[in-house]
């Protein structure tokens, strides 16, 4: 006889964005699906709790603020700009605009830039940038960025695997312990723009850098989408995420917009804006509309000999797009010539 059970879905809990993360207590059992985390004002409190194994424990943490908050914003004090690049969905080239976009500003000799990457999982930055296989120097001063040119430095996870090859298989608050080291230990030193690379969607590793950043600030988000309607989805899911967590959208890209043949000049869409693409998204959510960034194969070859697509094919139509967003992303962020 067939069963009659039926199976709901039970109402997300509200998360706590504004959360202080600390360490991260010992618990007994797994979290549990909607689980407001255990540094939340809402732990061993939400309706969630009721039965966990943890609810004793996560209602006796300690809660306040981080006690290392001060000493984050205090590393980052000589650091002007912190841009965070966002995606909702994976493969649409977020990491691959975020090198392009380090590349651009520190073509400014005069600019100091850093990359953060904050893809503990999926660590791209560093083959992107040709410094796949160096390591982390560590001085009394703290960790030393990796450094690609004089003015431009990176750091990453992938600097502290044995191998390539190796997986990070981590839960959240190991995620989020790295990421406070990247803050607090490493030394930037003076930075003009420290561009924050992040995974797709909105899960620990976003929490843990809008905690972590608040006090010293954050101008704001660049959002990368391309221009189907599958991606735009995520990308109205990330811009919610923004908002909730009270960061500043500075505007989204739509990354992969049409490629130009390189004989003929002609555009093709190979993918196509079924519902009016990033333009249209950024008019029905009241954010700005950066630019298109057109496909170019150079791009990804670029990529994967580690070498800066601006400097090799600095007259292709992605490159000049591209200069377009730099130029909407520094007066959406409010930076001047003045201070270059």
């Amino acid at each position: 006889m067939p069963s009659t059970t039926t199976t709901t879905i039970e109402e997300p809990i509200q998360i706590d964005l504004s959360a202080p993360l600390k360490n991260h207590p010992s618990l007994i059992a797994p979290e549990p699906e909607h689980c407001p985390g255990p540094e939340s004002t809402l732990a061993g409190q939400g309706d969630s709790c009721a039965g966990c194994p943890n609810q004793s424990i996560c209602a006796s943490t300690p809660k306040g603020p981080d006690p290392d908050i001060p000493l984050i914003t205090a590393r980052l004090a000589g650091i002007k700009h912190k841009i965070l690049i966002l995606s909702g969905k994976g493969g649409v080239g977020k990491s691959t605009f975020t090198t392009m976009l380090a590349h651009a500003f520190a073509a400014d000799e005069g600019n100091m830039v850093g990359i953060m990457d904050t893809d503990i999982c999926g660590p791209s930055i560093p083959k992107m940038m040709g410094v796949e296989a160096e390591t982390i120097h560590v001085s009394n001063a703290g960790w030393s960025p990796v450094w690609v040119a004089d003015n431009l430095g990176v750091m990453s996870v992938q600097f502290m695997l044995p191998s390539r090859d190796d997986a990070v298989i981590w839960r959240g608050p190991k995620k989020n312990g790295l990421i406070k080291q990247f803050l607090k230990d490493v030394e930037w030193g003076e930075l003009d723009y420290l561009l924050v690379d992040t995974p797709p969607g909105t899960s620990d590793e976003h929490l843990s850098v809008n905690s972590y950043l608040k006090e010293s600030g954050v101008d704001g988000a660049v959002v990368v989408t391309t221009p189907q309607e599958v991606s735009l989805l995520d990308v109205r899911k990330e811009i919610d995420f923004c908002r909730k967590a009270g960061i500043k959208v500075l505007g989204v890209v739509e990354n992969m917009s049409g490629f130009v043949c390189p004989s003929c000049k002609h555009q093709n869409r190979i993918f196509k804006a079924t519902t009016g693409g990033a333009r249209k998204l950024a008019k029905e959510m009241g954010i700005p509309f950066l630019g298109a960034v057109p496909l170019d194969p150079r791009i990804g070859m670029a990529c994967d000999y580690g070498e800066s697509f601006f400097d090799n094919f600095p007259d292709s139509p992605a490159c000049t797009a591209l200069q377009g967003v730099v130029k909407r992303v520094r007066e959406e962020a409010g930076i001047h010539d003045d201070e270059e």
